[in-house]
């Protein structure tokens, strides 16, 4: 499960780089009147970027503590 979030992480890190290029090679392009509206797009994969890296460190703490409760049991 590790790697899969660690992917899954950087992929929405990737995606939301790439989508921002090509936002704005259109916003040139074309014109930011009609492009400026999908930096909402971007804005959401960057804010699933932060998302998952603060789940990660959540699921991370909660799993050390789960280990250290069922570590101070056996005692």
């Amino acid at each position: 499960m590790k790697i899969y979030n660690k992917i899954m992480r950087y992929f929405w890190l990737l995606l939301s780089v790439v989508l921002f290029l090509i936002v704005t090679i259109k916003g040139i392009t074309v014109g930011f009147d009609r492009w400026v509206s999908y930096y909402i797009i971007v804005a959401m994969a960057v804010g699933m970027y932060f998302f998952k890296t603060w789940m990660m460190k959540r699921f991370e703490k909660h799993a050390a503590f789960l280990a250290e409760k069922d570590a101070n049991e056996k005692k």
